[in-house]
């Protein structure tokens, strides 16, 4: 992909988003409703990937800040792309017309002694 989306690409900076949008941000949503329970050290790895490719596409020089790349380009940062799905995983479990999959939010009667996240944690906070 570093032909089509990298600082020498002839492509426009709204189609080389457009690619990362729809092929690489895809490949690490594949799991997205269990990224709600990844430790904070892997949420960071896939950040820091997507800070590189949004850096290649603008071919930022390394003074700009990653926070103005995700404002200017309007991308969202992993941790809010991973809350949103957990949102709308959560609403999807509770509209589902079997009852059993709804039933799989229900928490009550487990006891948590680790401080392990479970995926639904993150659209409840």
């Amino acid at each position: 992909m570093q032909y089509l989306i990298g600082r020498r690409s002839a492509l426009s900076i709204q189609n080389k988003l457009l690619l990362y949008k729809q092929v690489l941000r895809r490949i690490w949503t594949y799991g997205r409703q269990l990224w709600g329970c990844a430790c904070q050290s892997n949420v960071e790895i896939i950040q820091r990937f997507e800070n590189k490719v949004l850096r290649n596409i603008v071919n930022a020089p390394w003074y700009v800040r990653n926070e103005d790349l995700h404002r200017d380009l309007k991308v969202d940062v992993i941790e809010e792309v991973i809350k949103k799905n957990a949102v709308s995983h959560e609403q999807r479990l509770i509209r589902h017309v079997n009852n059993e999959a709804s039933q799989l939010l229900n928490e009550s009667g487990t006891e948590r002694r680790l401080k392990r996240k479970k995926p639904g944690d993150l659209a409840r906070s």
